[in-house]
């Protein structure tokens, strides 16, 4: 049964944590189906972006090295169907 999983990933001090999180990303672009940047100003300090990842080990790796970072928050919804 394939899985629906929708990350949030939130960036405290985007100028110093978003090269990393972007290699991390980028390592594992084949994991990632979608990606969307949501932005409150025009160059926030702060950032969100939202991904859907495809339902692989890979992608849970991805998802635990994003969160591995400090200054990183990471959420979480999984859908089954």
């Amino acid at each position: 049964m394939e899985k629906h999983i929708i990350v949030g990933v939130h960036i405290v001090d985007r100028e110093r944590h978003a090269p990393l999180v972007q290699q991390i990303f980028t390592q594992y672009g084949a994991q990632i189906r979608t990606r969307l940047g949501l932005h409150d100003d025009v160059c926030p300090a702060n950032g969100l972006i939202l991904l859907e990842m495809a339902d692989t080990a890979a992608s849970c790796e991805m998802i635990a090295a994003v969160d591995a970072i400090e200054g990183v928050e990471v959420g979480q919804m999984i859908f089954e169907h």
